[in-house]
């Protein structure tokens, strides 16, 4: 097998086999970047399980970890993208834009019109990242009532036209 050697691994779909990987590295990611306001694993192997048969995971493989993953999930003409995660020793690299795009792309072959996201009020770096990439603030959602947190917390909204 001969590639390019700066050729970037393409996004792939998972499979139920990549479950213990993805959750994997969305609790590396989510364990650097929300460790000051909460304290669990942020996702299961089982939770992971459940998710893949609602939507999907579109994954960037590692040597031995992924790169990176990304959650989505057509509900109509709107989806949904949630649970982007690169693994914190690529992260600032390009892999979550690159995610980002591919599962804006997934969507729109489904038919979807719309990406709807949630991201943590506490993250301030977020609304930006999102922001370059054509999301716009909708409003807010309350944060899970069983999950646990140091500080007060809450979900904001955003979306983006996908046409």
């Amino acid at each position: 097998m001969s590639s390019h050697p700066n050729a970037k691994p393409q996004p792939r779909l998972a499979q139920s086999g990549d479950a213990a990987k993805i959750a994997g590295v969305i609790n590396a990611a989510f364990r650097l970047a929300e460790n000051f306001f909460i304290d669990t694993d942020r996702i299961t192997v089982s939770e992971v399980e459940a998710l893949l048969r609602t939507g999907a995971f579109l994954l960037i493989d590692g040597s031995d970890v992924l790169d990176g993953c990304v959650y989505v999930e057509a509900r109509g003409e709107r989806s949904y993208l949630g649970l982007l995660s690169v693994n914190p020793a690529l992260q600032k690299g390009g892999v979550g834009s690159q995610l980002m795009a591919a599962g804006e792309d997934h969507c729109r072959r489904l038919g979807c019109h719309f990406m709807d996201i949630l991201i943590v009020n506490l993250r301030e770096d977020l609304p930006k990242f999102y922001g370059k990439r054509g999301y716009v603030e909708t409003g807010t959602a309350p944060f899970p009532a069983d999950v646990t947190t140091k500080l007060p917390v809450h979900f904001i909204t955003m979306s983006k036209q996908l046409d």
